[in-house]
């Protein structure tokens, strides 16, 4: 990572000519701007920048649509001011003389924007903190990668694509070493970009794979990830390849997020264990109770998109039951570790969720549950899937009506932000509804 002095110092040299830039959208994607590097260092340092307020209020083919408060034709579509972090400044190694600085968002007046991603993790962060605790998490994510770029796949209808392993590759060493170049080539860029990369595996859909970080503060791990993200397709379609962080891409096993969270003391002390007793704290109960009693009514921020609700099916390694176990992969939340190893893995979020709004609603889920003392439910044995516990919402449309009607949501999220993403859904809904699907065709064409 740079300061504030190294990337000026590297502008004044030469070493460094471009600057992004970049906050994330709703849909979980970094949007923004490339600043010439001297401009950057005469004027943005100084007087900052902005963007128009409709990124956060488009839909997913960046149209501006009606109906969010934040901004419309009425009121004229103005600006966002960037609050530049610069404790996320780096160097982006795959790009010449280019770094990157993630922002937050204020409005011209100099309010927080409560509906961007970042802030709404943040303000569950200062929560905790508030508390006495500080939130680390890890996201797992896995992507499917394919021999086409991304532009012959848009010509070709995203159809018969040819992915970069032809058969299930999951934890094989030839399956990654098959792939290696373009592996090795994000693992190395993100290392230099200031991230722990910790490994690489294959997984089981065709070119499934997962490269995997360390843990850090929830919010630290949500520009990490959102970063690698945006990494990995540029790194891909530089080879002339792509990669689909798609949760559900075909017919096949779905890409997964699956979030690792605990909380320590400020300190860095144990809160989740007790070492005397060798066994969970109190305050721990409290937290996984707190995330399956939220689960139904958070899976919108959990599984953000249609194509989300896909994944979860019986048998395929994403949960359907709101239960808990110990290293049970069948729940969607599974306890692992001990001492400062303990943590909840959910199961729940899928490649394509947006990883700040998912840890908002996995944190803001555990802290409801420890300040309401929120009784663990009892543990899950065997197989979940067989289960009666309760299921996760089978399509965005019941997420939707659980969030919108959820008093939880709008007790630790607000008001705004409930109306925001209901909305948010609500348009995704609605062109889903209007679009004819190739099933349709294919199944009524000459029958119906």
């Amino acid at each position: 990572m740079l300061s504030v002095e190294q990337l000026t110092r590297d502008i004044t040299d030469g070493e460094i000519d471009s600057v992004i830039l970049a906050f994330t959208d709703m849909q979980g994607r970094l949007q923004g701007k490339v600043i010439h590097g001297g401009f950057f260092a005469d004027s943005v340092l100084r007087d900052g920048t902005e963007a128009c307020n409709y990124l956060l209020a488009v839909d997913t083919d960046m149209n501006t649509v009606d109906g969010y408060s934040l901004t419309s034709w009425d009121t004229g579509y103005g600006d966002m001011e960037f609050l530049l972090d610069y404790q996320t400044i780096r160097r982006v190694p795959y790009l010449e003389k280019t770094a990157i600085i993630q922002v937050d968002l204020a409005t011209t007046d100099g309010r927080p924007v409560p509906v961007s991603p970042r802030s709404l993790l943040r303000a569950q962060q200062d929560k905790a903190a508030g508390r006495g605790l500080k939130a680390l998490a890890g996201t797992e994510l896995e992507f499917v990668m394919y021999e086409d770029s991304y532009e012959s796949a848009s010509e070709r209808d995203y159809r018969g694509l040819t992915p970069a392993n032809r058969y299930n590759v999951d934890y094989s060493i030839l399956g990654s070493m098959r792939v290696e170049p373009l592996l090795r080539d994000i693992r190395n860029a993100m290392y230099a970009a200031g991230m722990t990369v910790e490994s690489a595996k294959g997984e089981c859909n065709l070119g499934q794979h997962e490269i995997a970080f360390k843990y850090d503060d929830v919010v630290t791990t949500g520009d990490n990830h959102t970063f690698y993200k945006l990494s990995a397709k540029h790194m891909a379609s530089q080879r002339g390849q792509s990669i689909t962080f798609m949760a559900k891409p075909n017919q096949r096993e779905g890409s997964s997020c699956h979030i690792h969270m605990s909380l320590r003391g400020l300190d860095g002390s144990l809160a989740f264990w007790d070492p005397e007793k060798g066994e969970r704290t109190a305050l721990y109960n409290h937290f996984i109770a707190g995330i399956l009693a939220t689960m139904r009514e958070f899976t919108l921020f959990y599984a953000p998109n249609i194509n989300s609700y896909k994944r979860f099916a019986k048998g395929s390694f994403a949960p359907t039951a709101v239960a808990w176990g110990l290293d049970n992969r069948t729940c969607a939340g599974r306890l692992v570790g001990e001492g400062y190893g303990a943590r909840i893995e959910n199961r729940l979020p899928g490649a394509d969720a947006n990883p700040y709004l998912a840890m908002s609603a996995m944190l803001a889920g555990g802290l409801y549950g420890i300040e309401h003392e929120l009784e663990l439910p009892e543990m899950m044995q065997g197989n979940a899937y067989d289960s009666d516990a309760e299921h996760v919402p089978h399509t965005m449309a019941e997420a939707r009506d659980l969030f919108a009607n959820s008093q939880i949501a709008r007790e630790v999220f607000g008001e705004e932000v409930v109306k925001h993403y209901t909305h948010y859904a609500d348009i995704e809904l609605e062109q889903y509804n209007a679009a004819v699907t190739d099933w349709e065709v294919r199944r009524g064409f000459e029958r119906h």
